[in-house]
């Protein structure tokens, strides 16, 4: 009861050495964060993606403007 925070997700617990000891469960916990992470990024981007594309189609001279504005930031950082 000792221990805040629940399951110690964060990474503090044992990071010294002092804690639990099993590594091979921290190792596994922490791909399994990852792999989470990388979900929902994935997500993410989808979805933004998505709302993008409305954007673009739903005010077509904004979207215009700003493929415009990309195409100059392009060109001004090429060498």
């Amino acid at each position: 009861m000792a221990e805040r925070g629940g399951d110690g997700a964060n990474g503090a617990d044992g990071a010294d050495g002092t804690g639990g000891g099993d590594g091979a469960g921290d190792a596994r916990a922490r791909a399994e964060q990852d792999a989470d992470r990388g979900l929902r990024r994935a997500v993410f981007l989808r979805e933004l993606d998505e709302a993008r594309k409305l954007r673009d189609r739903v005010q077509p001279r904004r979207a215009r403007a700003e493929r415009a504005r990309r195409q100059l930031r392009m060109r001004t950082f090429r060498w």
